[in-house]
């Protein structure tokens, strides 16, 4: 990750309550719901990339105006299991996690506490498989102009908007460049190093031991030791109806190319054909070394079939006569007033590796039974398991003691 993009994940603006913006819009009439137009394009190293489209997600099963969309990608190591593992089941853990009949500014509202307990649960289910393979995730849900990002791993998602800012939605879970998350699994009980060869010269990037992952953050890798968490980092934006273009892609994308370079390289393109030109740069830049999977993902005015083109700053009378301006000037046509260019709401934003602070204590009663809920699996329970604010079954409570080093892990194998 460039230092301008650390820089850039650091500036954090004010965050705007979701009820706010949802009020703006019913007081606006800005209600239409935005067009997804998505592309995809992949080149195979290890055949260890995996991604999830789905449009026709609903949030009151047989109403299609609560519909929204998941895209996703799952950058498998060690095998292939993990990814198609979490592939077949995040979805429907993360919807689980979600409490049935609230309306949509409440869905949203609880969609980052559930993409966090549909991360540990689908973690923990893969493990009790016994296998050994893992996978990093970037997880995206859009809704409306709503965009919520969840990520484990050097998968990346970025924004890039009609102004031409492009911003990361992600945060990268690399021990070589993230401090704290090197603080963090030492503190746990990991180590940090690099690769011993004979000689004892230390060789490539920085790892956690056991097991050698160069990841702080992944779902599986039951061999590496479970300070090595599933908890996503999670963000939720609101676009203006302007619009904007999400780039998804595996670390064979991002290991190649800049955000900006990625960005820039397919402005102005259909969403299909800048997929395939974001894959073909970075093979340009770097050959093909690793899996190279990419989606492309324009969230774009009602009526447009490509995500309309950057504005200019000035704009004259003689401009407006040049015929290959028509498409631009047809903009102020479209009956809905698009507004602000560019403009991007940040709604939420928390990357903790603490579940309690993830999760929280307000787990409310299950008035029909009685009984709580735990907050990861959702499975029923008579009173709370161990000490501690947060509402976990034993299982739970034992995978979470385990992420914040409280117990010792009995996982010793070293694989490199």
């Amino acid at each position: 990750m460039s230092e301008k993009e650390t820089m850039t994940m650091k500036t954090k603006p004010p965050l705007v309550p979701l009820g706010t913006l949802i009020g703006r819009e019913l007081r606006h009439g800005n209600v239409e719901k935005p067009t997804v137009n998505y592309g995809q394009a992949a080149l195979a190293k290890k055949g260890e990339d995996y991604f999830l489209i789905k449009l026709d997600c609903q949030r009151i099963p047989g109403n299609p105006s609560t519909s929204f969309s998941v895209f996703a990608i799952f950058d498998g190591h060690n095998g292939i299991s993990a990814a198609i593992f979490a592939k077949e089941n995040l979805l429907n853990n993360i919807l689980s996690a979600i409490p049935q009949g609230c309306g949509r500014e409440e869905w949203l509202q609880a969609l980052p506490r559930a993409l966090v307990a549909g991360f540990v649960k689908t973690d923990i289910e893969f493990q009790q498989k016994g296998e050994t393979s893992g996978t990093t995730v970037t997880f995206v849900v859009i809704d409306g102009w709503t965009i919520t990002v969840a990520s484990v791993g050097d998968s990346r998602c970025i924004l890039d908007t009609q102004a031409g800012v492009v911003s990361l939605l992600t945060v990268d879970h690399r021990l070589e460049e993230n401090v704290e998350e090197r603080e963090r699994v030492t503190a746990s009980g990991g180590e940090v190093g690099r690769l011993n060869i004979f000689g004892g010269n230390e060789v490539g990037p920085l790892r956690c031991w056991p097991g050698g992952l160069c990841l702080s953050r992944s779902i599986g890798d039951t061999d590496v030791g479970e300070f090595i968490v599933p908890i996503p980092h999670v963000k939720q934006v609101k676009l203006s109806s302007s619009g904007g273009r999400l780039i998804i892609a595996s670390d064979g994308i991002w290991d190649a190319l800049s955000s900006d370079t990625a960005a820039q390289s397919c402005r102005g393109l259909p969403a299909e054909l800048a997929a395939k030109l974001v894959v073909k740069e970075a093979l340009r830049s770097r050959g093909l070394k690793d899996d190279t999977t990419c989606l492309v993902v324009d969230i774009i005015p009602y009526g447009y079939p490509v995500l309309p083109p950057t504005p200019r700053k000035k704009q004259n009378l003689l401009t407006s006569l040049i015929p290959g301006k028509r498409f631009q000037n047809s903009m102020n046509k479209v009956p809905n007033k698009l507004s602000a260019v560019g403009t991007v709401e940040e709604l939420f934003e928390e990357g903790s590796a603490m579940l309690a602070e993830r999760l929280g204590k307000d787990l409310p009663l299950d008035s029909s039974t009685g009984m709580f809920r735990c907050a990861v699996c959702q499975a029923e329970q008579e009173e709370q398991s161990g000490s501690g604010p947060l509402m976990l079954c034993s299982k739970c409570r034992r995978k979470k003691d385990a992420m914040e080093g409280k117990r010792a892990s009995s996982l010793h194998t070293i694989t490199i």
